[in-house]
């Protein structure tokens, strides 16, 4: 079958890959493990350019190590939104021994990656470029795109829920097929700690 695979990076970095040690993660090949008998012809990755921040200021040089990485992969391509950090005011869970019921906070927010993600599978659905989508998000905003391609062009859609939160029912209902993305399949689907493009060597960041 004809699969083209929808990755929403900020949904997955942050609802699978944060705090393990699979953040080398080879797309194409994810794609492979999670649908072994399809036939993957293309991989769309959406994301945002990550800033500096003041306890991780090497982060933005990590993220062009891998975007780098992936680069080299065949029939992958990169789609960017905005990234975003507002501070805003939130409620803490205890208050302070000072009485302090609020605090400010950095909010980190990635804009338009869900309406670019959105575009490309309903353009991609148009022109028959698949016969099966997979959307790799647990963003409920993605239910409207998804339920027109199943119910108003007959084609099969897949949810991958990269979180640890039950899949949104929302896309439950929109999807052909529900899946969750398990620490096996990451495992299985990491590059080599080095790899080459025509410019050199490319290399695992040390801290993943």
């Amino acid at each position: 079958m004809r699969t083209f695979v929808y990755i929403d990076g900020f949904n997955l970095y942050y609802g699978a890959l944060k705090s393990t040690g699979f953040k080398w993660l080879d797309l194409r090949v994810l794609a492979t493990v999670l649908f072994p008998n399809d036939d993957i012809q293309r991989v769309c990755y959406f994301t945002a350019r990550v800033k500096p921040r003041p306890n991780d200021p090497a982060q933005p040089q990590r993220q062009q190590v891998y975007l780098r990485a992936l680069r080299t992969l065949d029939q992958l391509d990169i789609y960017f939104g905005d990234f975003r950090e507002r501070k805003k005011w939130l409620p803490l869970v205890r208050p302070t021994a000072d009485g302090d019921k609020f605090a400010e906070v950095i909010k980190p927010e990635e804009k338009g990656t869900d309406v670019n993600l959105a575009t490309r599978l309903l353009v991609d659905g148009f022109t028959s470029g698949y016969q099966h989508a997979v959307v790799v998000s647990n963003d409920s905003d993605l239910a409207t795109p998804m339920r027109y391609v199943k119910d108003e062009l007959g084609l099969k859609v897949s949810v991958v829920n990269p979180s640890k939160s039950p899949t949104h029912h929302d896309l439950v209902n929109a999807a052909t097929y529900v899946k969750k993305l398990r620490p096996n399949h990451l495992r299985a689907s990491q590059f080599a700690p080095t790899i080459n493009d025509t410019n050199g060597t490319i290399t695992k960041p040390s801290s993943w």
